[in-house]
């Protein structure tokens, strides 16, 4: 399953970096603030890449927001067109609510990107996705766990969701997609987020997860994860019965 997924992308050189925020034209994904994941906008593969600030005197010259690696969508993303802030269905599972807090670079600074479409799509606790069929299962015609949000004048889009279950072949993961619309032309972001394998074992012990047992694999071992994963890690808070997660990317234009 997912076995289309493939990291995209390369690290880019310093001399690449600064040519790229020097441009006028160059268009490419970051994330804001020193804790920050994001990604590079897929219909520009060229700058689809994974970026680390170097050190030292010339970091001045930077500006304060940082690419990170893009990812296919994978098998399984059907375009619902559901605009929901709940995609549960009342499908079992730990809650967690994901934020995205995207942003637009300028400058080398981040502003709040308002109107930008945000979908998510994951599997259920027993490792399912909905509208979709695989040797495992056929569940076409169900939505559950599927949704996309606009984010709002604060550049966020939040969604009620379960802590994603796993699957054989693949780390545990929620797909996302950020689709923005500029002068008659629409460009769209496709990655991935993962999570800490030690959170994933505490979550995977509870029901209904625990009846599926511990074969899930764990980043190290996934070949997306190893790809540029590390950098694309959701850090999940406690937040009552589930968790909450805040998510920043930045759109550079």
């Amino acid at each position: 399953m997912d076995s289309d997924d493939r990291t995209i992308g390369r690290v880019l050189t310093r001399r690449e970096i600064l040519a790229l925020f020097g441009g006028s034209t160059a268009a490419m994904l970051a994330a804001c603030g020193p804790n920050a994941v994001g990604g590079s906008v897929s219909a520009t593969p060229a700058v689809t890449s994974a970026v680390t600030a170097a050190t030292g005197a010339t970091n001045a010259a930077l500006p304060s927001c940082i690419v990170r690696p893009a990812l296919t969508e994978g098998p399984y993303f059907v375009d619902e067109k559901l605009d929901r802030s709940d995609i549960r269905e009342s499908k079992p599972g730990t809650p967690l609510t994901l934020t995205f807090n995207v942003s637009k670079v300028s400058g080398g600074s981040c502003a709040a990107l308002t109107g930008a479409q945000v979908d998510v799509w994951h599997c259920d606790a027993a490792g399912v996705y909905s509208d979709a069929t695989d040797p495992s299962f056929n569940t076409k015609g169900q939505r559950f766990l599927r949704g996309y949000q606009r984010t709002d004048a604060g550049g966020r889009a939040t969604f009620q969701t379960i802590y994603p279950g796993w699957y054989q072949g693949r780390a545990v993961h929620i797909h996302f997609k950020i689709r923005t619309t500029a002068g008659g032309q629409t460009a769209d972001f496709t990655s991935q987020l993962f999570f800490d394998d030690a959170l994933s074992a505490q979550v995977f012990a509870t029901a209904p997860y625990a009846q599926r047992g511990s074969g899930w694999l764990k980043n190290a071992q996934d070949g997306i994860y190893t790809g540029g994963g590390d950098k694309l890690l959701a850090k999940p808070v406690q937040s009552g019965a589930g968790y909450a997660v805040s998510f920043d990317i930045g759109l550079a234009s």
